[in-house]
């Protein structure tokens, strides 16, 4: 059974910075496009950031270009999701997910991602 562990989330006042992490032990992590992912309360889980396997390509949503960046550390096996500039519009419980490609951030492939982890809670308020 895969395991996609997320740590580093918690409360951080606006314009404040948080890094997320994802983590897998013996997964062999570096095999897979990683994505980042939130859902807010009442509202649909979103696509946030996503790096792939071959290349190390990244992908944002227009939400958070600018401001977030996804990285990853194969030898730790190990992505990162370093969030600057945050606003109450980022409060949500974030997930990091596994699959073949970057394609999981499309709406129409969110529902075939194979490995999600449990989510960390992030809230961003004053």
């Amino acid at each position: 059974q895969v395991q996609l562990v997320e740590s580093g989330g918690g409360l951080v006042q606006p314009g404040r910075s948080l890094r997320l992490s994802c983590a897998a032990p013996g997964f062999g992590l570096d095999y897979y496009a990683i994505g980042w992912f939130r859902q807010a309360p009442g509202k649909e889980r979103e696509g946030v950031a996503c790096i792939s396997d071959s290349d190390g390509s990244t992908y944002y949503a227009d939400s958070v270009k600018g401001r977030f960046t996804i990285s990853r550390d194969n030898a730790k096996e190990a992505v990162y999701l370093e969030m600057n500039s945050l606003t109450p519009e980022d409060t949500a419980v974030y997930y990091c997910a596994a699959d073949s490609g970057c394609w999981i951030l499309r709406p129409e492939g969110r529902g075939l991602v194979k490995y999600w982890g449990q989510g960390t809670q992030v809230t961003v308020s004053s």
